[in-house]
């Protein structure tokens, strides 16, 4: 049976009002990426937090290293039987946003990504420049480890953020992402939805590369 979905009126209303979902959403993001957003096994010796952020960073120039890093992330098997019908159904109500900056490999490959979902469930998805990037990442006590950074937030709102993937990461991951914070955006207590998510890759440009590159849109 096909699952019943308010107006989008009601949709509209329930993303900007729901009263579980602040302004921008403040859960201790950093917490949660020592704990389990680090995609690639740290070692087994006990580590400072900083030690684990570290460990937890892949920058990339080059394509090689890249694919290296990507082929040690688990690409997620296991997806909500509502995944595609609600990206479908919601690609009006939200829009992704990623940073970006020139000669950023792992921004290439991620806008490529975006774009192919962009086809497939109809989003805007766009890039936003380095000064808007580190304030997202600053009001959400997120620390700034280098281009990409990926984000969701509904179309009619640009105060209510979801961090989606910090680094590129594969295909099937980016879509269970962009799905969860679709959720977290309209509800879903924020300790559910995080651990639901596939764990951040890291593999982001070095830091060299802080400039942003003109801003591009997709649909």
């Amino acid at each position: 049976m096909r699952a019943h979905h308010p107006p989008r009126a009601q949709r509209t209303a329930a993303v900007a009002q729901h009263p579980a979902v602040p302004r921008l959403l403040t859960f201790d993001l950093m917490a949660a990426i020592l704990a389990f957003f680090c995609a690639v096994p740290l070692v087994a010796a006990p580590v400072t937090r900083d030690q684990a952020r570290q460990a937890a960073i892949h920058p990339v120039s080059n394509s090689r290293d890249l694919n290296a890093w990507l082929s040690r992330v688990r690409q997620t098997r296991d997806f909500p039987p509502d995944l595609d019908e609600t990206l479908r159904s919601e690609a009006r109500m939200f829009i992704v946003e990623m940073s970006s900056a020139p000669d950023c490999v792992p921004c290439g490959d991620l806008w490529a990504r975006l774009l192919r979902f962009a086809r497939t469930y109809g989003w805007q998805v766009r890039t936003i420049s380095s000064s808007e990037a580190l304030l997202r990442s600053g009001r959400l006590g997120l620390p700034w480890v280098g281009h990409p950074v990926l984000w969701v937030r509904p179309a009619a709102d640009k105060d209510r953020l979801v961090p989606a993937a910090i680094g590129t990461d594969h295909d099937a991951n980016l879509r269970r992402n962009i799905y969860l914070s679709t959720k977290l955006l309209t509800g879903v207590r924020p300790e559910i939805g995080l651990r639901a998510m596939s764990k951040y890759t890291g593999i982001v440009a070095p830091s060299g590369a802080a400039a942003t590159a003109p801003q591009r849109k997709g649909s």
